[in-house]
C-alpha cells in the first residue's frame, strides 16, 4: 500500500505515519527527518535547507524530490511506503505523477490552526536522533530526555509560535490545494482530528479500510 499523509504542520502526520508503518510493515519516508539529519551533519544540502527550515519556508523542490526518488528506489519500498512531508505543492505532486510514482490513498488529517499553535508549543524533538515527543500527549519516560537514545529534547525553532503561524500561512497557500488535486483522482480520505493519538490511529485505520 502506497500512502501519503497530508495535513498542516503539527497535525500529527509523523506520529500516525510511524504507527501505521509498524502495523502494515512498510517504511515511512519523512523528508523532515532526512533533512534534519543533513542539517545536523552540516552537509551542503543540509546547510542550504537550514535557512528555509528556520524561516518556516518550503525547502526547494530539487532538494526534496532528489532525496525522495533516491529513497523510493531502495528495496524496502517494494511492498509499499508512507510519504510524510512530501509532496508539499501541486508542482511536486505533478512531478511524482509524471515520474510514475502513484498512490493508493491520500490521508488528510483535519485540524484547526488554533489547535496546531497550541499543540506545537508542547512539541519537543531529540537533538541527536530527531525523535519527537509532546509534553502532554506523548511525553518521554524521563523529562527532557529521548526514550530512544537519551539525547536532549528541545523546542525546535520551527515549532515556536511566530514561526508556526507563518508555516500555517505557507501550508494553506502551497500545500492545502493538494487535497483538491488528489480528490479529483478519487484517492483523498479526510480524517477528522480526534482527542487522542489512539483515537486518531483508529480513524486512520478505518479510512484505510483496515
Amino acid at each position: 500500500m502506497k500512502i501519503i499523509f497530508l495535513g498542516a504542520p503539527g497535525a500529527g502526520k509523523g506520529t500516525q505515519a510511524d504507527i501505521i508503518s509498524s502495523r502494515l510493515g512498510i517504511p515511512t519516508i519523512s523528508t523532515g527527518n532526512i533533512l534534519r539529519a543533513a542539517v545536523k551533519n552540516g552537509t551542503p544540502v543540509g546547510m542550504k535547507a537550514k535557512a528555509f527550515m528556520d524561516a518556516g519556508k518550503l525547502v526547494p523542490d530539487d532538494v526534496i524530490l532528489g532525496i525522495v526518488e533516491e529513497r523510493l528506489a531502495q528495496s524496502d519500498c517494494e511492498e509499499g511506503y508512507i510519504l510524510d512531508g512530501v509532496p508539499r505543492t501541486i508542482a511536486q505532486a505533478e512531478f511524482l505523477e509524471k515520474d510514475g510514482v502513484n498512490f493508493d490513498v491520500v490521508l488528510s488529517l483535519e485540524i484547526s490552526d488554533e489547535e496546531i499553535v497550541t499543540r506545537m508549543g508542547g512539541r519537543r524533538a531529540c537533538h541527536d536522533c530527531g525523535a519527537t515527543y509532546h509534553v502532554v500527549a506523548a511525553p518521554p519516560r524521563v523529562e527532557g530526555k529521548c526514550d530512544k537514545c537519551g539525547g536532549e529534547l528541545l523546542l525546535r525553532e520551527d515549532d515556536k509560535p511566530e514561526t508556526v503561524k507563518h508555516r500555517l500561512e505557507v501550508y494553506h497557500a502551497e500545500t492545502e490545494p493538494l487535497k483538491d488535486f488528489y480528490a479529483a483522482r478519487g484517492i483523498l480520505k479526510p480524517v477528522d482530528n480526534q482527542p487522542t493519538i489512539e483515537a486518531t490511529s483508529k480513524a486512520v485505520m478505518e479510512a484505510l479500510g483496515l
